[in-house]
This record gives structure tokens, C-alpha cells and sequence, in this order.
């Protein structure tokens, strides 16, 4: 066992990184290099199909057949020229990752040989398997037929001999089976939403654009020692492992410097990346030994949400060429930090101006505080729908725990911006608002001026913390797809602006006549109006606290937010009628795709921990148990030996030890017997159950929580079995690379 398990571990540690082939240019050289933005189009399209195309992309125009034909010939030419010779539509259905099939670019040419074509037709739909995929019952195994449709506002690329155009996928019925359409339908509310809202600041605003900028959060392993942890191969988390002596106790991982093979992985990752229009802009070490991370600049959040998924695939690519695997589950190591995805979202004017910043003016400091106050009454009301978008059987483990924030919505604000919404609530309103002549409208509230970007301090224990332009989503897990997140968001803050919008317009109609030749704006006291009454129903998702502790947890429950913990549960939220109500009215989703959705979520979290349960009893009985017995064996020969070697009272003092550790053995591996049986029972009654609710119910309650005893037994054993016997590379192995 032993020649076996360091003759793998020997091997990775062999591994030379590949030579990272690094360009002569700059990196704004060759940025995009692999796609088909705006600067190819202009070359490779006749002007009046690019400038259809912009209109497509820029204001939502329809786009005809005849147009996609021509763009369909330009891509081709441009692919064909990169060395492409397939094409695949890439989307991104229920399974949190990404799905594709590719077809060559030869056609019968109708006199025995081929010709390369690729046609409007080709480019705008194809027509995968959709009951292949994760559908929640909307489409049955004998109802196969499903789409996938270009989407022109997110720019095709080439990745190695292939064209791959980002679609969307929809069932043969219209319903959505991705994340991508439903983001886009959020969008285009958010967009309608804040925009009307805009007018009553800047009438000359035309749209309002999302923005995200996410944080990808990864632990790297050596690929041999990842080989031979089944947990990890097959779960992506060690299901055991007793801590290391070191690990990020010392914080001295944090921005520490880059060890030199993960330096050559992030090279040649960024390098790639930056080929594909991934923007990357940040690397570092995190927190915990073998974590890092990696941020782009802010991004519309539809090519962001694009741009994430991509990434994740090029990471796993990228590093079983330098030795490594990617580790993205967001808690693989107990005792140690998890890994997250901060989504940094914010919303913009297409005039450039960041809507949650603070301007420098009355009425641009007024429009500040609007959208500040609508984005925290969308959280409010759907907080528990917001942490249902982010929840998983994975990242269940790592929110409220070593820097992750809690499984309680809430947002922190800062000191600053807090008083500023206080002093708009709780002064008169008439004095808020004053004429001083051709200066036009004064505010009375002081700390306004004031207010710069980054004014707030930050706190790692608020899932939602405004960071002085933006807010700041720190409950996303790592592994997720950024869409579910945004979806639920961009939708909340939507509804949140559509209510905001009719009641000031209901308010300017009562108050008009009152304000009529008096020289003041009837508009911008309604909105005050309307901003104190949110700013009171809102402040119950205000805390700028400690997330962590006990008390929080009465005071939130209390104030009415969402505090369930258990995931099946949670999942619900998307069935609330509030939930149902806001999808529908925005055009987001239908009570149907909701339904379908939650179907899946519920069985991809059954399926998860299932996994977990098969892998931990096939472990624990055909490795550790054999090896312990086994160590315990050569103990018990070598009691045998002393006891006839020295008298009867100095072999009993000899033999104390060991005979301590033989009986702690049995006890603990009968213990983990025990421990797997139940967990095998119990697996065999949630399996009978036929609702998928009821079931991952059954996995959470009765299953999951057998895994910790089982574990601390293992662990345990870990400590006093011998180390060149043990069958699995430990943390102290895995957490440090060579």
C-alpha cells in the first residue's frame, strides 16, 4: 500500500509544468483575439449587415433570416481563417455547467464531393436532446425535440478547430431549459424598470445596463494525490481528512507570493482568457493553503455570466497540463475557508452613469439614494427567494462558516449611507427639499456631500454589503453558474422599481395642484415621499452587525427574514406566491418553468448527497476498516511476540500502549460498521419515496447528518494508524504544493 500510494503522489510531484507560450505583444494586443466582436465584424461583414447586427445588439432589434445569412457567411470566413472546421451552439441547461455538440462544416456538394457551408439557418437554431437534460418534467423521454437559439448580444468564439455560437436552450413547447433565457428576460425588466425610474432624474436616459463582476474563488491539488482520493474524484470534496497541523492558521497564504506552478498555470490560463475576451484583471493567493482566486473587470452581465462558465472550463483544461486539478466544490477541506463567487453588481445609464454611486448634485444624490433604497426593498421582499437562487447541496457547507456569510440574507451598508437614509425617513419632509432661485433644488441633508466611492468599510459576514458603488453578493458559491444569482436579483430589483415607479406617479397626480405655479418640482417631492415610506419597510434587511453570532439569528428571525437552513426547504421560495407573482408579471419565468426548476433542484440535491453516502461507505469499508484491521493485526502479532519475549509484569507495561491502540481500533471501526449500515438503510427507505421534495428531504434529515460521526471516527483513526499504511494522501499532503 504503501510503494502504491507514493509512487503516485511521486508522480505528480515529477510533473514539470509545460512551457507557457507567451506573446511577443502586449496582452491589449492580442484581447479578443479568438472572437467575433464588434472590430471583426466591421471587417468581415458589409456595412449594412454590421450595422443591423449593432442595432440587434445595442437596442434589441429583431433580427431577419437574410441578415443572418450574411452575418453566417462573415463568421465562417473569420472561423475558417482561426482553422475552425466544426461549429457547435453552447448553452448552458439545468446541470450548472455547460453543454455542446459539434458539427463539421461539410455538405454534399451534389456531384459526389463536399463543400464547406454555414448558413443563417445553421447560425440562428439546431435542435439538441431535450430530454436528455435536466427538464423537471416539462419534457418526457418520447418528447425529445428541443432548441437552441443564437444569442447575438453574446459574441461568438473559437476554442481549438471550433465555432461556438452561446445560445439559448428552450423546450418544444417554449419553456425555458437554461439559465440564459430567463437571464435575459431579467435583464430586459431590470433595463425597463430602472430606466423609467431614470427619467425622473435625466430624461435623456435610454437604457440601464446590469453589470457583474464576479470573483472565481478555486483550490488547486497535484493530480496524482487528487487521483487517489475517491472523495475527491468523485465528489469534489474530501468526505474525510483530520485537519493539518498547519494550515491557514499563520495567514501567511493570503497575497502571499505565488508559488512558481501556479504562477505558470495562471499564465497560461490569463493568456487564453484574455485570447477569448475574458477581461481578466486580478490574481492572488486566498486564505487557505492551495486557494486562489481570479477577477475581471466589470462586464454587462449576460457576456459576464458567459464569460464565468467559460472560464471554469478553461481552468480544468488548463491545469491537468501543469500537473494540477481544480478544485471549484466550495467547501473541499473541512476547517479551512470554502470558495465563493462575489458577484459585484451594479446598475449603469447608457450615458456611463453608475446608478448606485453618489453624484454631485442634489438630484443625482437623490437619484443615489432611489436606487440604493429600491435595490434593498427588492432583497427585502424575496430574501428568502435570494437564498434559494444561491443554495446548494455544495455550497451549503460553506456559508456561515470561515469567512463565508451566513444562510441569512441581510445587507450592510456602512456607516456613512446609513445615516443618510435615516436622516431622509426621520427629518420633515418639507425641509428636506428647498428652492434657492436659479441654483435650483437644495437638499437638506448634510451628509451627502460627503459621500465618495469606497466610503464604507467592509464586512465579510454580510451576504449583500454595499461597497461604496456597487453591492457586493458574497453568498454565490464557487461552483455555481452566476445566472441563478442574477436572475433572482435583477428580477427582485425590477419589481421593486415597477412598484416604486406607480406609486410616485400616483403621489405627482395628488400633489400637482398643490405645487402648481409655486416654482417648485412636484416630481422630486414625490419621490422623497415615496423614498421615506421604502426606506422604513426596508430596514429590516439592514444590519451592519456580526453575521456570525447567535444573536443575530433571533434578531433576524425577529425581523422577519428567511432563516431556514435546510436546503430542500429553501428551494420552496421559488414556489411562494410572492415568488410566482414576480416572475410572471416581469415575463421571467411561468409558474411552469418555476415548478420544473425546483424538480431539478431538489433532485440534483438528493443525487449529490446520495453520491457522497455510496462513496463514504465504499471508502470506509474497502479501505479504511481493511487497513486499520490490518494495522491492528501486526499490533496484536507484536503483543504476541513481548508477551513470550519478557516476563508477564514487564510485558504488560510494554504492551500497554499498543493494546490501547488495538482496542481504540476495534471500537472505532465497529462504530463506522454501525455508522455505514445505518446510512445504508436509511438510503434504501428515502430512495422508495416518489416525490422529489419529500425525498431530498429524507436525504437532508436522515442521511446527510450521518456523514459527520462516520468521519470523526475515520479521522481519529487517521491520528493513530500507520502513516505509510493509510490508504488516502492527507491534508497535510494535499493543502501544500511542492
Amino acid at each position: 500500500m504503501e510503494t502504491l500510494r507514493f509512487q503516485v503522489v511521486g508522480e505528480a510531484f515529477k510533473k514539470k509544468p509545460l512551457d507557457v507560450h507567451t506573446p511577443s505583444d502586449r496582452p491589449a494586443k492580442y484581447f479578443g483575439r479568438k472572437v467575433f466582436n464588434r472590430e471583426k465584424m466591421y471587417k468581415y461583414l458589409q456595412k449594412d449587415v454590421y450595422e443591423k447586427m449593432i442595432d440587434v445588439m445595442d437596442n434589441g432589434a429583431r433580427l431577419d433570416r437574410k441578415v443572418a445569412d450574411a452575418v453566417a457567411a462573415g463568421m465562417k470566413q473569420w472561423a475558417t481563417e482561426m482553422g475552425a472546421t466544426h461549429y457547435t451552439h453552447w448553452f448552458q441547461p439545468l446541470t450548472e455547467g455547460t453543454a455542446e455538440k459539434h458539427d463539421s462544416f461539410i455538405e454534399h456538394d451534389g456531384k459526389g464531393g463536399m463543400v464547406e457551408e454555414f448558413t443563417g439557418k445553421l447560425l440562428v437554431q439546431q435542435e439538441p436532446d431535450a430530454s436528455s437534460f435536466p427538464s423537471g418534467g416539462i419534457r418526457s423521454t418520447f418528447e425529445a425535440r428541443g432548441y437552441s437559439a443564437w444569442d447575438p448580444t453574446s459574441p461568438v468564439f473559437v476554442i481549438d478547430d471550433t465555432l461556438c455560437i452561446p445560445t439559448v436552450f428552450i423546450s418544444y413547447s417554449g419553456e425555458a431549459l437554461d439559465y440564459k433565457a430567463p437571464l435575459l428576460r431579467a435583464l430586459h425588466a431590470v433595463n425597463v424598470a430602472a430606466t423609467e425610474v431614470c427619467h425622473y432624474f435625466d430624461p435623456s436616459v435610454k437604457k440601464v445596463t446590469s453589470n457583474l463582476g464576479w470573483e472565481q474563488e478555486y483550490f488547486l491539488v497535484d493530480e496524482g494525490l487528487y487521483a487517489a482520493r475517491p472523495d475527491l474524484l468523485l465528489t469534489g470534496r474530501t468526505l474525510m481528512g483530520h485537519d493539518s497541523a498547519k494550515n491557514q492558521q499563520m495567514d501567511d497564504h493570503y497575497f502571499g507570493s505565488i508559488p512558481e506552478r501556479v504562477a505558470a498555470f495562471m499564465r497560461e490560463l490569463e493568456i487564453e482568457a484574455l485570447e477569448l475576451g475574458i477581461p481578466c484583471k486580478t490574481r492572488h493567493n486566498e486564505v487557505a493553503p492551495n486557494q486562489f482566486e481570479l477577477a475581471p473587470i466589470f462586464e454587462d452581465t449576460n457576456l459576464a455570466v458567459d464569460h464565468n462558465m467559460l472560464l471554469m472550463s478553461l481552468m480544468k483544461r488548463i491545469a491537468r497540463k501543469h500537473g494540477f486539478r481544480v478544485l471549484l466544490h466550495e467547501k473541499p477541506f473541512a476547517g479551512i475557508n470554502g470558495s465563493g463567487k462575489h458577484n459585484n453588481w451594479s446598475l449603469s445609464t447608457d450615458n456611463g452613469v453608475l446608478l448606485h454611486a453618489p453624484g454631485k448634485t442634489p438630484e443625482q444624490n437623490l437619484r443615489f439614494a432611489t436606487f440604493i433604497v429600491e435595490t434593498l426593498m427588492g432583497v427585502y421582499r424575496h430574501n428568502g427567494l435570494l437564498k434559494a437562487s444561491i443554495m446548494s447541496a455544495t455550497n451549503a457547507h460553506r456559508l456561515g462558516a470561515n469567512e463565508a456569510p451566513p444562510a441569512i440574507i441581510s445587507s450592510f451598508l456602512g456607516k456613512q449611507v446609513s445615516e443618510l437614509l435615516d436622516h431622509i425617513e426621520k427629518a420633515d419632509r418639507d425641509n428636506i427639499l428647498s428652492m434657492d432661485g436659479k441654483q435650483g433644488m437644495k437638499m437638506d441633508i448634510p451628509e451627502i456631500p460627503e459621500l465618495f466611492i469606497d466610503n464604507t468599510d467592509r464586512n465579510r459576514t454580510s451576504p449583500f454589503a454595499f461597497t461604496g458603488n456597487r453591492f457586493e453578493f458574497r453568498a454565490v458559491g464557487s461552483e455555481a453558474n452566476c445566472a441563478s444569482a442574477m436572475i433572482t436579483l435583477n428580477s427582485a430589483v425590477a419589481e421593486a422599481l415597477v412598484n416604486f415607479k406607480k406609486r410616485v406617479d400616483a403621489r405627482i397626480a395628488e400633489i400637482e395642484n398643490d405645487f402648481e405655479g409655486s416654482g417648485h418640482n412636484p416630481i422630486m417631492h414625490a419621490v422623497i415621499d415615496v423614498l421615506r415610506e421604502d426606506i422604513k419597510t426596508c430596514k429590516p434587511i439592514r444590519f451592519d452587525g456580526n453575521g456570525y453570532s447567535d444573536e443575530w439569528v433571533v434578531e433576524a428571525e425577529k425581523r422577519g427574514l428567511d432563516v431556514e437552513k435546510s436546503c430542500p426547504e429553501i428551494f420552496k421560495s421559488y414556489l411562494a406566491p410572492e415568488s410566482i407573482q414576480m416572475f410572471e408579471s416581469l415575463g421571467v419565468m411561468t409558474r411552469k418553468e418555476l415548478e420544473a426548476r425546483n424538480e431539478v433542484k431538489w433532485e440534483t440535491y438528493t443525487k449529490k448527497v446520495q453520491i457522497e453516502a455510496r462513496v463514504l461507505g465504499d471508502i470506509s469499508m474497502n479501505h479504511i476498516i481493511p487497513v486499520a484491521t490490518r494495522y491492528q493485526t501486526a499490533l496484536l502479532k507484536n503483543v504476541d511476540s513481548v508477551s513470550k519475549l519478557f516476563p508477564a509484569d514487564k510485558a504488560e507495561k510494554l504492551n500497554a500502549r499498543n493494546l490501547k491502540i488495538i482496542e481504540e481500533i476495534a471500537m472505532r471501526t465497529s462504530t463506522i460498521e454501525a455508522g455505514v449500515e445505518e446510512l445504508v438503510n436509511a438510503r434504501k427507505v428515502a430512495n422508495k419515496i416518489e416525490s422529489e421534495y419529500e425525498k431530498a428531504v429524507a436525504y437532508h434529515d436522515t442521511i446527510a447528518p450521518k456523514f459527520d460521526a462516520i468521519r470523526y471516527e475515520i479521522d481519529k483513526l487517521e491520528l493513530i494508524v500507520d502513516d505509510s499504511l493509510w490508504p488516502l494522501p492527507k491534508y497535510r499532503e494535499l493543502l501544500f504544493i511542492r
